[in-house]
């Protein structure tokens, strides 16, 4: 047996590699154009093989070549002031490629697929933690790429018996505690992330989107997963859809939220550095509150987080930025 991980040159992408292979599995092979993603980022157990997700040929002679039972499915355009800009990427990247992948998965015979999709499915401004069954209700054309995705494995799930698992994960943070990964993209839009380069004076400041909505602070709420507890959710649910188990969709997420002006607050704390922070207006897709109810992860995966900690998260993540500086630093 082998698993295809696509996107796994990625931040989240990665950290599952490595799970993976913690965990004993055999083959690993990652599939990922390397268009935020790193070659260094992938684990030197694992296979790595560079081009699109949307190129039906190649995921299918890898599935072939390589005997794939599971696809753990990351690749995809993930900042939502982008999709909202440009949409139609969104829907092409996330969505039409995530089709093709699906139809390579049913045409080669591989029974299971886990799918990263996100808590953006739900939107609105919700301050209790959300379940599985509330509305879902986009803001952003990345949530409703995501969305459209689940909807498209329900359905081939129903006519051709593909078990999947789709995974609902709220803010990932934080980096791998061997300092073998974390997040790398020069673009990226994570508030820890980019208060950590701040601090490390890769930033000049810091920008907080909106201080007016319906929250205790007026900043925005989110429930901040650490990256290392995600994939062990998506290791979980490969080996429950192994065992035969139904599909499922279950929210990732620790059941509690802290603020933007709170985050903000606990990098100062962790670093014991100021630094400097201006206020702006919303961005477009932002929803005020999104905090999870997990119970169902926890209680079908037997998922029991070990790292819901921000001043955990957020050390890591510090931690990360300083080995990803001396990495940029080695290579020139």
């Amino acid at each position: 047996m082998a698993v295809l991980v696509t996107g796994g040159a990625g931040y989240i992408g990665s950290h599952m590699v490595w799970e993976l292979l913690d965990a004993g599995e055999e083959e690993v092979v990652v599939l990922d154009r390397l268009s935020t993603g790193f070659d260094w980022a992938v684990a030197p157990e694992a296979r790595l093989v560079v081009g699109d997700v949307g190129d039906k040929d190649l995921v299918a002679r890898i599935i072939r070549e390589h005997g794939i039972d599971a696809i753990i499915h990351f690749a995809g355009s993930i900042i939502v002031p982008d999709s909202v800009a440009d949409p139609l990427a969104y829907y092409e990247n996330n969505t039409s490629k995530t089709r093709s992948l699906i139809e390579a998965a049913v045409r080669g015979g591989v029974p299971n697929f886990i799918f990263s999709s996100t808590a953006a499915v739900y939107g609105g401004s919700r301050l209790e933690p959300v379940t599985e069954d509330a509305t879902t209700m986009p803001e952003s054309p990345y949530g409703m790429s995501k969305l459209m995705s689940e909807w498209m494995l329900r359905d081939a799930a129903a006519a051709h018996g593909l078990r999947y698992s789709a995974l609902r994960y709220f803010n990932v943070a934080g980096a791998d505690s061997k300092g073998r990964t974390g997040q790398a993209s020069p673009r990226a839009t994570h508030l820890i992330k980019v208060a950590s380069e701040v601090v490390l004076g890769k930033r000049p400041s810091l920008e907080v989107f909106g201080t007016d909505y319906p929250t205790p602070d007026g900043t925005c709420l989110r429930d901040y997963v650490h990256v290392s507890d995600l994939v062990t959710a998506h290791r979980l649910a490969l080996q429950r859809l192994r065992a035969g188990a139904s599909n499922l969709v279950a929210n990732c997420g620790y059941g509690h939220g802290y603020s933007v002006l709170e985050v903000i607050e606990a990098v100062r704390r962790v670093s014991g550095r100021d630094f400097p922070v201006t206020m702006g207006p919303r961005r477009p897709g932002d929803a005020a509150s999104v905090i999870a109810n997990a119970d169902l992860a926890r209680g079908e995966l037997g998922w029991a987080p070990r790292r819901d900690d921000l001043d955990l998260i957020v050390r890591d993540a510090l931690e990360w930025e300083r080995i990803l500086a001396t990495k940029n630093s080695a290579r020139g």
